[in-house]
């Protein structure tokens, strides 16, 4: 044997370990529904291993998982023949988190990270083994290899790899050196207990083996989906989904249903109640496990549903695909094609029933999955109509979630349009200046916080005849909406103060120059002075802003200035600009503050920093002395 090689955990996994060593988790018998989660899904890979390699099931063909205890030395083992590991996998899977995000995932946590049960955000169950044990140590040889590897951590931030020539012949054995508190799950009646009620669906026999004679079967080694449903209980359902989809929430609904006729194929899907960590990985794949006649033969077939329902968990299970297609060729499968849009219709399906019948806990999911759903309607043309009656939005009508029907028919007389707004926070939204016009004439207006709004909107154009319009852009056209009476309305200006304000903003065009592409007087603001709007054929201020923090865009196209006439700020420099004498580098500075203002509305920096500070600075003297 060579020399034992220790390593360090990645950093991440030591954060995992040491909240999983010291939460306070009030559920610590689920660790083993994990590990023999992961023993089921080595010996599904191995079962598609062998369809074109059927020399790595020689002499052992059938799949089996063991428990074995000794309360004498309390130890707990847990041991599959199913693929096994190599020392680069052993070192990868159980040294690693291997999911886009989970740093940030649990930075984001902070000290709520103890009270959360996360483990199975990550899909990485295999650690809740330290929640009982003080000593883990996996023995593991892949199949078709000669050489066999020991793991071994106190999951104190290193463990150490080394060769192993008691490594089972094909496979893994775990062996948990259990904590004082943690012995009762010795206990055979406990055990067998802890199968039936986490792992009673897995369809490979766990075998729980006695020093006495046989050893006993736990499970009804059945595949679930393929039950009726009147067999099979809401329990055995959720813990389906917990061994599915390596989670620890409750399924917020699922989809049990069987295709018969040109296809035959059975499906088993579930929609989560919590976020996925993944879920906004750039590669959005999607994790529903297809099956050919039960065995499994992947966890990642792009084919089988469209990026935006990849939130599903759960299996499809075919009766027609060939059992020896490789992954490559499964992409290009018509059959998969077919599947593909009948279960993407069977989903929607489902989830305008849930709109319909239980509109708030449809509002649940939104909040969850929303954004994801979204994409389709940018992406798939053939399902954009159904997918948009799906779709929720915010609005400045009210706290909670509106439908565009809702939209619609809230129009006011004369409205013919859709209004949004699109930043990236609602509350910034809500105290935008440039809503200040309509939400005086009592027009709501959408609230758009998701980037891909930026995108499927122009994409679609209208809904319902009515055309999709931001409020930043130039038209507002709110004088031929009928709206309420405005409140506190403020006198029209005078003759003279008209005067004075061409004058304005003449000047104020010409101080600017090239930092606006024009200064206008605005019909939208009632409270505020000023506010940035981009030109009627211009890029959104939003998606400019988007693109140019991606490196899409070199540069933003100047916007144009807008200036509320009826303001007292506004009035007293019209005033000081029809007097001229004297005037002009006062207003000079004011033009750059008011620009700078109305950047800081809309999240931006003020263009020159320092330049904004002494101008601040001195009107403040100026008005203080």
């Amino acid at each position: 044997m060579t020399t034992e090689e220790k390593l360090e955990f990645q950093a991440e996994v030591s954060r995992l370990l040491d909240i999983v060593a010291n939460a306070l988790y009030s559920n610590k018998e689920i660790f083993l529904r994990e590990l023999i989660s992961n023993a089921s899904d080595a010996c599904d890979r191995l079962r598609y291993a062998a369809i074109t390699n059927p020399e790595l099931t020689a002499g052992d063909p059938t799949f089996r998982i063991t428990l074995e205890s000794d309360p004498d030395s309390r130890q707990l083992t847990i041991a599959d023949n199913g693929i096994g590991m190599s020392r680069e996998e052993l070192v990868a899977n159980l040294g690693t988190i291997a999911r886009s995000g989970s740093a940030a995932f649990l930075n984001e946590l902070g000290d709520q990270a103890k009270e959360v049960d996360l483990i199975g955000q990550f899909g990485v169950g295999f650690y809740s083994a330290f929640m009982v044990a003080d000593q883990v140590t996996v023995e593991t040889r892949k199949a078709g290899e000669a050489q066999g590897w020991r793991w071994e951590s106190d999951g104190k931030g290193s463990f150490t790899v080394a060769e192993s020539e008691d490594a089972p012949t094909r496979g893994t054995r775990i062996t948990l050196h259990l904590k004082e508190d943690a012995k009762d799950y010795l206990q055979p009646t406990e055990l067998a207990r802890i199968v039936k009620t986490y792992s009673d669906h897995i369809g490979i026999p766990i075998t729980l083996v006695k020093a006495e004679g046989p050893g006993e079967t736990l499970n009804s080694a059945g595949a679930l989906w393929t039950r009726p449903k009147s067999e099979i209980s809401e329990d055995q359902y959720r813990e389906f989904y917990h061994h599915v989809a390596h989670a620890f929430d409750e399924p917020w609904d699922r989809l049990h249903f069987k295709a018969e006729g040109a296809m035959e194929y059975t499906g088993l899907l579930f929609i989560p109640s919590a976020k996925p960590v993944n879920l906004f990985d750039p590669e959005r794949r999607n994790e529903v496990k297809l099956y050919v006649k039960r065995v499994f033969i992947t966890d990642d077939c792009r084919a089988i549903l469209p990026p935006y329902l990849r939130f599903l968990r759960g299996i499809v299970d075919s009766e027609d695909l060939p059992l020896n297609i490789s992954r490559e060729l499964l992409q290009d499968n018509p059959l998969l094609g077919r599947m593909r849009r009948a279960i993407t219709k069977r989903v929607l399906g489902e989830l305008e029933k849930k709109a319909e019948k239980e509109p708030e806990s449809y509002v649940q999911f939104w909040e969850t999955f929303g954004p994801v759903l979204k994409e389709g309607l940018y992406e798939d043309l053939d399902q954009r109509e159904r997918l948009v009656k799906l779709t929720r939005f915010r609005s400045t009508e009210g706290d909670g979630w509106v439908s565009l029907d809702d939209y619609i028919a809230r129009m006011k007389p004369g409205q013919t349009a859709i209004y949004t707004l699109s930043g990236d926070e609602l509350a910034a939204l809500q105290r935008s200046p440039q809503l200040e016009g309509f939400r005086a004439k009592g027009v709501e207006v959408l609230l758009l916080t998701d980037p891909v709004d930026e995108f499927w909107m122009p994409a679609m154009g209208e809904y319902e005849g009515k055309p999709f319009k931001s409020v930043t852009r130039g038209g507002a056209d709110l004088d031929s909406i009928e709206g309420e009476a405005e409140t506190a309305e403020k006198e029209e200006p005078t003759e003279e103060q008209s005067s004075g304000l061409d004058t304005l903003v003449a000047f104020v065009k010409l101080t600017l120059k090239d930092k606006v592409k024009d200064v206008r007087i605005s019909n939208r603001l009632r409270e505020s002075p000023v506010c940035l709007v981009a030109d009627d054929g211009d890029m959104d201020l939003h998606l400019s802003r988007l693109l140019k923090q991606h490196h899409r865009l070199d540069a933003e196209a100047p916007r144009v200035l807008e200036i509320n006439p009826k303001h007292p700020l506004i009035l007293s420099l019209a005033k000081m600009a029809a007097a001229g004498n004297g005037n002009a580098g006062t207003i000079e500075e004011a033009s750059h503050l008011l620009l700078d203002q109305a950047r800081i509305m809309e999240g931006e920096t003020p263009l020159d920093q320092a330049a904004f500070a002494r101008r601040l600075s001195g009107f403040l003297a100026q008005a203080l002395a």
